[in-house]
């Protein structure tokens, strides 16, 4: 089935009446503001400022009827932006209120704001009268409220995104700690975030502390950390590197606190992504189709989860590249007469959607004999430049997904492709 924007876009126009009133909402922290036109862009009644409350939406729901008894409408449908998190509470009270609520795109918006009075004015009253035009004129997605466990995924997901922040953060204070105290670690232990070096920072921070001790005492204590511990070889060479040291002999003490802030956070981190991770998996399990697109050689849980949280449903997409397009990895063009402009990727959509659709698909490169063939085919025969055809290889992960969880059927690599002979 061949997917075509402009079908939808058709479609968002049509579905636009002339029984429709057009009501467009300016997002704000505590309030907004609405204004309201026919299918023709017509102003009707005057602005609305209301509170993000119970009371606020009531107030709002007592000016659309007024609008609707005053102008002979009986349809509605109320576009707003999604500023930040402040729109939530409104579109989620106009499900509950069986109310048609739509997004438009901030950017787009922007883009906009001239065609009424062609200054580059903005104000609260005339962002939702531009909401309102973009809203008659088809330019719109309708929200997507998602299912317990796709909104579970999100919220794990995103705290995810923070924890990883957080823990990259404190490992690399970590090696700079290491840097300026005690550069010669990195002689003993490659990894300073393996077991041995983390317990080596929490024992013997400083090399004034190992210059005291013999190696039995540094296995003595390795010991109460690890079974297997690094080594008499190891321990002597620490100490040896120790006496030697370069690093840093002054204020020792505020290193010392230093470290200990920072293998406390480190723990933390860690301790809390293994909880989140453990949770994203136990949700992929309620979710029927993950289990087949999980055995496909290269999709891991964390990843999948991290798709699903940002997409929703995959079997809500009519097609994969609607799902392209929802993530910003779709094609754009700057054409004008005889001149040719490059075509780019358009990267308005989600950007962790992008983020774990490219991960996926450089993971399947790399272990998957499928998509392995596949690349090697567009660098080699078809010639393409090894990210083109990274890019190519995500529309064709966005499909395989989108069809698997439609179909709820298993994944059939002879289906993949037919490399051309």
């Amino acid at each position: 089935m061949k997917f075509k924007a402009q079908d939808k876009q058709n479609q968002l126009i049509e579905n636009i009446t002339a029984n429709h009133l057009v009501v467009g909402v300016d997002i704000a922290q505590e309030f907004h503001v609405a204004r309201a036109v026919n299918f023709r862009g017509i102003a009707l009644g005057h602005l609305l400022e209301f509170s993000n409350d119970e009371v606020g939406f009531r107030t709002l729901h007592r000016w659309i009827q007024d609008l609707l008894a005053s102008y002979k409408l009986n349809q509605i449908i109320v576009g707003m932006e999604p500023t930040g998190h402040y729109w939530l509470s409104l579109a989620h009270w106009l499900k509950d209120t069986e109310i048609e609520a739509v997004l438009v795109n901030p950017h787009l918006v922007k883009k906009n704001k001239e065609n009424r009075d062609n200054t580059r004015s903005k104000s609260d009253k005339k962002d939702a009268l531009v909401i309102a035009d973009m809203v008659k004129d088809g330019y719109y997605s309708p929200v997507r409220f998602h299912t317990v466990e796709y909104e579970e995924l999100r919220v794990l997901m995103a705290n995810r995104e923070t924890v990883v922040k957080r823990l990259v953060s404190a490992v690399n204070q970590i090696h700079r700690w290491v840097d300026i105290v005690f550069p010669e670690l990195r002689q003993v232990f490659k990894i300073l975030t393996c077991k041995g070096a983390l317990v080596t920072l929490r024992l013997f921070p400083l090399p004034a502390d190992l210059c005291k001790l013999e190696s039995t005492d540094v296995i003595a204590g390795w010991k109460t950390f690890m079974k297997r511990h690094s080594g008499a070889r190891r321990a002597k060479l620490l100490i040896d590197l120790a006496k030697r040291s370069v690093g840093s002999t002054q204020a020792t003490h505020a290193y010392k606190l230093h470290l200990e802030h920072l293998l406390e956070e480190y723990d933390l981190a860690s301790t809390q992504l293994r909880r989140i991770e453990d949770e994203a998996k136990s949700v992929l399990k309620r979710i029927p189709y993950t289990s087949k697109i999980l055995a496909i050689t290269g999709i891991s849980a964390i990843a999948l989860a991290g798709v699903l949280g940002e997409s929703g449903d995959l079997s809500g997409f009519i097609h994969g590249n609607t799902l392209l397009r929802h993530a910003g990895l779709n094609l754009t063009e700057a054409s004008s007469g005889k001149w040719k402009g490059q075509m780019t990727l358009s990267k308005r959509g989600r950007p962790r959607l992008r983020h774990f659709l490219y991960l996926i698909t450089m993971c399947m490169v790399m272990t998957n004999k499928e998509f392995k063939a596949l690349h090697q085919h567009n660098v080699q025969v078809k010639k393409l430049k090894r990210m083109k055809s990274i890019m190519k290889l995500c529309g064709k992960l966005a499909r395989i997904l989108v069809g698997l969880a439609r179909n709820n059927q298993a994944y059939k690599p002879d289906k993949v492709f037919v490399l051309a002979a």
